[in-house]
């Protein structure tokens, strides 16, 4: 009788999603919408890129952006993310320093929605001089950093999930 019991639990528990954890590793086809700025005129400008995110051990996460340094952040349960660079780092811009973090997550589907922050200050300043931030939301890429040749159908799914205006 007490067999029967644990072998139910032990299948309740198997069967229960709230045990499965969302991987977040991955490259992600993402579209950039600018949510806010205060910087006149806007310092920068993000339409479609890739967002690369490893997970190189259990307490350690990173975030790759082209253009952006590499921010690093502590994995959570349910696909959350929040990451940030550890320090300002010089920008495209010459004489602008940047700091960055995102926040979000990647469901169960493949699907990364995140918030990106970059707060602007002037080289050798610590005043923040102006911040921006964009809205990132894409898909997973098929065969996340081994596809060989198969940007037709990416790029397609890419569009019917994020038209461009």
């Amino acid at each position: 009788m007490r067999t029967n019991r644990l072998v139910a639990i032990l299948i309740a528990l198997s069967a229960s999603p709230a045990v499965a954890e969302t991987t977040v590793t991955g490259e992600y086809e993402v579209k950039f919408e600018e949510m806010s700025t205060n910087c006149d005129p806007p310092r920068f400008t993000y339409n479609r890129g890739k967002v690369r995110i490893n997970t190189p051990g259990k307490s350690s996460l990173t975030v790759n952006i082209d253009t952006i340094p590499q921010m690093a952040g502590v994995p959570a349960k349910s696909g959350k993310i929040t990451a940030k660079t550890t320090k300002k780092s010089a920008t495209t811009v010459q004489g602008l320093d940047g700091k960055y973090s995102v926040s979000g997550r990647v469901d169960d589907s493949g699907v990364l929605q995140l918030v990106l922050v970059a707060e602007f200050t002037k080289t050798g300043e610590s005043k923040t001089l102006c911040t921006q931030s964009w809205n990132v939301s894409g898909l997973r890429a098929s065969g996340s950093g081994g596809g060989s040749g198969s940007a037709g159908p990416k790029k397609s799914t890419l569009d019917t999930f994020m038209p461009l205006h």
